[in-house]
C-alpha cells in the first residue's frame, strides 16, 4: 500500500469535508450539492468529458448531437447525487433504508440461502451499485463484496468504512480466491461488479456490439460452485428523494460441455443484462471508464476470438478484479 503523501493527505480532506457537510444538510440540499458537483466536473473541470462522448457514440451511434449532450450533463449529475446517497445512506438505519429501496426478486436469494448455498449476484456500474448492497444488509442477508484496492490508502480506509456501514463484508481483490470460497460455502451472498475493462485474461463478449475485453472470474467461479448466479439492477427512481428499485434476475444461458465456452457464454449472458438496462436509462451508467480501450488479436480469417492473452482454466486472484481504472 502506498504511504500517503501530501496529495493524498489533500484529497481526503475534501472527501471528509464534503461528507461532513452532505451528511449535515437537509436531504434536498445534499442533492443541490451532489448535483453542482457534478456540474462542475463536466462543465468547469470537463472531467472525461472526452471518453464519455466517445462512449456514447459507440453505444448509441443513432442519436443526435443534442441527445449526446443531454444525456452527458445528466450522467454527471447523477454521478454526483449517488456520492451524495453514498453518504447519507451510511448514516441511515435499516429500516429507513429498507423503506428507500423497493426489492424484487429477492427471493431468489433467500431460497438458497435457506437451502445452505451461496449465491453470486454481479451488477455494474449503473444505479447505485452501493445501495443495491445496502438493500439486501438491511433486510438481514449477508453481503461480501470484492473491491479493487484504491491508491490513496487514506480514501482506500475511508471507502471501506462506508461499505461496512452500509453492513458490508469487504473482499479486496488479492484475497479474493479464497475468501469468495469460504462466503459462498457459509452461505453468504458474494457481490461483484465486473463490467469495466480487463486486460489481463479477459473473455471477449459483445458489449452495444463491439468486443469488450471482461473478467473472467466471476463465470469461473459460478460454473465450477454450482451456485445461482444473479444479475442486479439497482436504479434511482425519479423525484428529489434517493429512492431505489432494486431488482435481482437470473443469468440465463444455454450450457455447453466446454468450460470455457460456458464461461464465454454465461459472461454474455451478463453483459447482455447489463446492456439492457443501460438502454432504459443511460444517464445512470458510468460512462466515465474506457470500457473498449483492450481489442482482440488479429487472427485468421474464420477464427473466433474469445479469450485475452492466454487465457486458463483456473482463475487468478486477479480474475475477480473489477477492471482497470482508466
Amino acid at each position: 500500500m502506498n504511504r500517503p503523501h501530501l496529495l493524498y493527505r489533500l484529497e481526503h480532506l475534501v472527501v471528509v469535508s464534503v461528507a461532513a457537510v452532505v451528511i449535515r444538510l437537509p436531504e434536498a440540499g445534499a442533492v443541490a450539492l451532489g448535483v453542482a458537483l457534478g456540474w462542475i466536473a463536466s462543465s468547469l473541470l470537463r472531467i472525461r468529458r472526452v471518453v464519455v462522448r466517445e462512449n456514447l457514440g459507440r453505444a448509441f451511434p443513432e442519436r443526435s448531437p443534442g441527445w449526446y449532450r443531454r444525456v452527458t450533463r445528466a450522467s454527471y449529475r447523477h454521478l454526483g447525487r449517488e456520492v451524495v446517497s453514498l453518504l447519507r445512506f451510511g448514516r441511515m438505519l435499516p429500516a429507513e433504508i429498507r423503506s428507500r429501496c423497493e426489492v424484487e426478486g429477492l427471493e431468489l436469494i433467500q431460497g438458497p440461502l435457506a437451502r445452505g448455498q451461496g449465491v453470486i449476484v454481479l451488477g455494474g456500474h449503473f444505479g447505485n451499485w452501493e445501495v443495491a448492497g445496502a438493500s439486501l444488509t438491511a433486510r438481514g442477508i449477508p453481503v461480501d463484496a470484492v473491491v479493487r484496492r484504491q491508491s490513496n490508502p487514506l480514501f482506500d480506509e475511508y471507502m471501506i468504512h462506508a461499505r461496512r456501514r452500509l453492513g458490508w463484508g469487504v473482499i479486496y481483490q488479492h484475497k479474493a480466491t479464497r475468501r469468495v470460497m469460504k462466503c459462498l460455502q457459509d452461505s453468504r451472498v458474494v457481490a461483484l461488479v465486473a463490467d469495466q475493462n480487463f486486460t489481463g485474461k479477459g473473455v471477449f463478449v459483445d458489449f452495444f456490439g463491439f468486443p469488450a475485453s471482461t473478467v473472467r472470474g466471476p463465470g469461473i467461479l459460478a460454473i465450477r460452485t454450482g451456485v445461482p448466479v444473479l444479475f442486479c439492477d439497482p436504479r434511482r427512481l425519479p423525484g428529489s428523494k434517493a429512492r431505489y428499485r432494486v431488482r435481482f434476475s437470473p443469468i440465463l444461458y444455454e450450457p455447453a460441455d466446454d468450460l470455457e465456452e460456458n464461461v464465454h457464454r454465461l459472461t454474455r449472458a451478463y453483459m447482455a443484462s447489463l446492456e439492457e438496462v443501460i438502454r432504459e436509462s443511460p444517464e445512470q451508467y458510468f460512462w466515465f471508464h474506457k470500457r473498449w480501450k483492450t481489442q482482440p488479436k488479429v487472427r485468421e480469417p474464420g477464427s473466433s476470438v474469445k479469450v485475452a492473452q492466454g487465457a486458463t482454466e483456473n482463475p487468478s486472484h486477479a480474475e475477480y478484479a473489477q477492471g482497470d481504472v482508466d
